[in-house]
């Protein structure tokens, strides 16, 4: 009886392989791999699948479910589904628009919010204003898809009052970018 040697069939494979290639065919799909690598993030990919959300009752958040787009003064304004902070529309500004005193980040975190008027997702940017004293008015705490702190730009757990003359926070405000 033939026993299994598992070196000997390892052997035989490389052999044939060794005695089907080059070390120039080698050295080619090598070279033909790194060439092509780059272009792989560019190539078209289907996005089928993304072109009609699912916006039903069912997939919506709890906030989307719940949001209202009469009063900007209130937390469940459907602009303020990430905000994290006072409301500017609180303490002496708009909904997008600093205080007079303050003046907007040049940075900001964003996030994509639905319209309960018109069921689409709007994606939102969210600056805080910055310059002037804490404004403890209309504190919210909104968390409708935030990230964990590794993608800073999808995550309100920052200050985000880099680039501005004075790093004290003051409120935030929710601009309205465009359709999601």
């Amino acid at each position: 009886m033939k026993t299994f040697n598992p070196d000997a069939m390892g052997e035989k494979l490389l052999r044939r392989f060794a005695g089907g290639t080059s070390r120039r065919g080698i050295l080619a799909r090598l070279g033909l791999a790194l060439v092509a690598a780059p272009v792989f993030p560019v190539l078209p990919v289907s996005r089928a699948s993304a072109a009609k959300p699912d916006r039903s009752p069912e997939a919506k958040t709890t906030f989307a479910r719940n949001a209202q787009s009469k009063d900007d003064t209130k937390c469940d304004y459907w602009r303020y589904c990430a905000i994290d902070g006072s409301l500017c529309s609180c303490c002496g500004g708009a909904v997008n628009r600093c205080p007079p005193g303050a003046e907007h980040s040049p940075v900001s975190w964003v996030g994509t919010c639905i319209n309960p008027d018109d069921g689409r997702a709007y994606l939102i940017a969210y600056r805080d204003c910055c310059g002037k004293a804490y404004c403890a008015k209309c504190n919210c705490d909104g968390t409708d898809r935030e990230t964990q702190l590794y993608v800073p730009q999808l995550n309100n757990d920052v200050i985000w009052c880099f680039g501005t003359t004075s790093m004290e926070y003051h409120c935030s405000t929710a601009v309205l970018v465009g359709t999601a």
